[in-house]
């Protein structure tokens, strides 16, 4: 996470969060490490679909298409978070951690993770296994591996 931040920094570049299934688990992270508020402006914590419409600006019927675990949610919560937090880079996650999975749902440890920047969006679909918690802690750190692979990707 130091490395990341310490890149930001010196790119001048600002970042913000939208989080689903990692709860805020990415910003509290990111808010762990000392000096983090020169770079990171902030997090939209959009657990539910509700939540993801009304904050993030995702499309009702991108939801409904898709559904919450996709691809396409994930870089409209990206998208959206750019706009709504002014920041230049904005990681998205929403994903199923567990224990169980809706009917017709996606499976446990489906995540989507999507990065915006001004230029481009990239996602990113991965599978975790283990624990809820164990999940959601993997997932910040592929958060953080993908917004460095995006900044290496625009450099």
């Amino acid at each position: 996470m130091e490395n990341l931040l310490k890149t930001l920094k010196e790119q001048n570049l600002k970042l913000g969060s939208v989080e689903s299934m990692t709860g805020g688990l990415f910003a509290s992270e990111v808010t762990s490490v000392s000096g983090a508020s020169q770079v990171f402006k902030g997090a939209l914590i959009t657990y539910t679909a509700e939540e993801k419409i009304k904050l993030a600006k995702v499309s009702k019927d991108t939801i409904e298409e898709y559904g919450v675990v996709s691809d396409e949610v994930a870089i409209e919560m990206a998208e959206g978070g750019l706009k709504a937090l002014d920041v230049d880079v904005c990681v998205s996650v929403t994903g199923n951690a567990g224990p169980t999975c809706e009917p017709g749902g996606k499976p446990v440890g489906e995540i989507h993770i999507a990065v915006a920047t001004k230029k481009k969006v990239n996602s990113f679909e991965i599978s975790l296994t283990g624990p809820r918690n164990d999940i959601r802690s993997m997932c910040v750190k592929k958060m953080v591996e993908f917004i460095s692979l995006s900044l290496k990707d625009e450099a």
